[in-house]
């Protein structure tokens, strides 16, 4: 069994869902392998609503898992997105979860690939 601030994860892989579960925290995370500034990862996440967005990275911020920096004091002000050490740690999870969704994608025929 597993604690965080008095939270108990019976099992490592509740631990690891604690960090990257949820319908969007593996897919913001996907995105920011590369550092992103946050108009592009609201493009590249067009599903997401901004508002969805924006609680989601600070959610990952405080896990720990990405950084934010500003870059002017004044508006429009200029943020970008990135992963930590620890949130490097995670690419390898990210690929092979992407990776098998294609593999599902190629060999299961009620999914559609959909274009743009």
């Amino acid at each position: 069994m597993y604690c965080i601030d008095d939270k108990k994860y019976p099992c490592s892989t509740s631990l690891t869902m604690k960090y990257i579960g949820g319908k969007w925290k593996a897919v913001i995370l996907i995105h920011l392998i590369e550092k992103k500034r946050y108009s592009e990862l609201r493009k590249e996440c067009k599903l997401i609503t901004e508002r969805t967005l924006s609680l989601q990275l600070k959610e990952l911020e405080e896990d720990g898992l990405i950084i934010r920096t500003v870059h002017t004091s004044k508006p429009p002000l200029k943020v970008d997105y990135e992963l930590t050490e620890f949130g490097r740690t995670l690419i390898p999870v990210l690929k092979a979860v992407a990776q098998w969704g294609n593999d599902t994608a190629a060999a299961n025929q009620r999914v559609k690939v959909l274009q743009e």
